[in-house]
C-alpha cells in the first residue's frame, strides 16, 4: 500500500514539474531556442531606425526586438595586468558600450600580492575615463578557502565583485535600469560592436554564452575546435541578476531549467590566450593560474616559451591543444589593423624574438 502511495506521489510530482516546464516555455519561447545563431547579419552601418528593421534584424535571430528605453551596456570585466588587452577593448566598444566595470585585485588567484597595475595606469586611459568605473577589491574579513585550489575561490570572489561590489551601488546616471545588457567576461575576449548593437536591440535570452574565434599567442595562430564559449551576456534584474560566476559556469538558480533560458551566439568577438608582448607577462599570468600545474618550471624556461609560441605549439604541451596558422588575418579589432606595427607581436610570432620584446 505504502509503496502504491509514493508511486502516486511521484507520478504527481512528476506531472507538476513538467506542468511547470511548459508553461514556462509557453510563457518565454526563447527559452528553448538553442539553435546555432550568427552575429554577422548585422553591420555598423545597418539603419535600425525603423520598428521593421528592428523586427527583421531580431528575427533572422530568433528573437524579438526590445520593448523599452533604449538599453545601456555594462561590460564587466575581469583585467590583471594587460594593459595593451585593455586598451585594445576600449577602442573597439568605447562608442557602443556605456560604463567598463574593471575590479582590480591586490591579490593574485594564488594569494600573493601584486601591485594594482590598472590602478596606476589609469591615466593612460584618459580618453576612456568617463566610462570607466575602476573599484579595487574588497576582500571580505577572514576570507579563506576550503577547497584543494583555492586559487578557484579567489577567482571567484574578483568575479562577482564586478557585480555585487559595484553595480548595486551606483546611483543617478550610472545606476542600471531592468534590463539594461551585462556582459561579463576577461579583457581579452574582445566583443565585435555589431554583437553589442544586436544586444541592445534584441530580446535575448537571460543566459547567452558569446561564441569568439579563439587564436593563441596571436591572430595568427587560430584555436582548432569549437569556437571559444565567453564571454556572456545576461540583463539586470536587480536582485535576481545572475552574478558573473554563475553566468559565466553555467549553474545557479533552478537546474532543469537553465537550458531552457540559455542559447549561443557565434561569431560574437575574438579571444586571443597567452597573447603577450613580453616573456614576463606571460611568466607573471602563470603565476596567477588557478590551474597551478601550468606553472610548473618546466614550461617557464624562456627557450621552451620562445621555440613553442614562434612554432604554434602548445607551451603547455598538452596533446589536445592544436592551432592553424593564418597569413594576413584581416578578421581582427580595428585598432590592431591601424596600428600594426605597435601591436605586431599580436599579428606576427615568426623570427628570433617569437613577437617578444624582452628575448632573446
Amino acid at each position: 500500500m505504502l509503496a502504491r502511495v509514493n508511486k502516486r506521489g511521484s507520478l504527481r510530482v512528476s506531472l507538476i514539474f513538467t506542468f511547470i516546464v511548459f508553461a514556462l516555455i509557453w510563457l518565454n519561447p526563447n527559452w528553448t531556442d538553442r539553435s546555432i545563431h550568427r552575429v554577422l547579419h548585422v553591420g555598423l552601418d545597418t539603419d535600425l531606425t525603423t520598428a521593421d528593421a528592428k523586427q527583421g534584424l531580431c528575427k533572422q535571430h530568433g528573437w524579438q526586438p526590445f520593448e523599452g528605453s533604449t538599453r545601456r551596456v555594462y561590460d564587466l570585466l575581469m583585467v590583471n595586468t594587460e594593459l595593451d588587452w585593455l586598451e585594445i577593448r576600449l577602442n573597439t566598444t568605447y562608442d557602443h558600450v556605456d560604463y567598463f566595470v574593471i575590479v582590480e585585485s591586490p591579490k593574485t588567484f594564488t594569494n600573493l600580492d601584486k601591485p594594482l597595475v590598472i590602478k596606476d595606469n589609469l591615466d593612460k586611459f584618459a580618453a576612456f575615463r568617463d566610462k570607466i568605473i575602476y573599484h579595487e577589491l574588497e576582500i571580505p574579513p577572514g576570507f579563506h578557502s576550503d577547497r584543494e585550489n583555492p586559487a578557484w575561490d579567489w577567482e571567484d570572489l574578483q568575479r562577482n565583485a564586478m557585480y555585487d561590489q559595484v553595480l548595486p551601488r551606483l546611483t543617478d546616471a550610472r545606476a542600471p535600469r531592468h534590463k539594461d545588457v551585462i556582459i561579463v567576461a576577461d579583457v581579452d575576449e574582445i566583443i565585435r560592436p555589431e554583437t553589442i548593437t544586436l544586444l541592445k536591440t534584441c530580446d535575448f535570452p537571460r543566459r547567452l554564452n558569446l561564441r569568439s574565434q579563439f587564436f593563441y599567442y596571436s591572430f595568427q595562430y587560430l584555436h582548432m575546435g569549437q569556437q571559444w564559449a565567453h564571454p556572456q551576456a545576461t540583463f539586470y534584474q536587480g536582485q535576481d541578476t545572475i552574478l558573473p560566476v554563475n553566468l559565466r559556469n553555467g549553474d545557479g538558480g533552478f537546474a532543469p531549467l537553465i537550458a531552457f533560458e540559455t542559447a549561443d551566439l557565434w561569431d560574437a568577438g575574438w579571444h586571443c590566450s597567452s597573447c603577450f608582448s613580453t616573456i614576463e607577462e606571460l611568466l607573471t599570468k602563470m603565476s596567477s593560474f588557478s590551474h597551478q600545474w601550468m606553472n610548473h618550471e618546466f614550461f617557464r624556461n624562456r627557450d621552451w616559451i620562445a621555440d613553442h609560441v614562434r612554432e604554434g605549439k602548445d607551451v603547455w604541451a598538452r596533446e589536445t591543444e592544436h592551432y592553424e596558422r593564418i597569413e594576413n588575418n584581416h578578421d581582427i579589432p580595428k585598432i590592431l589593423l591601424d596600428q600594426r606595427d605597435r601591436f605586431r607581436y599580436l599579428l606576427d610570432r615568426d623570427g628570433p624574438s617569437a613577437g617578444f620584446q624582452d628575448y632573446p
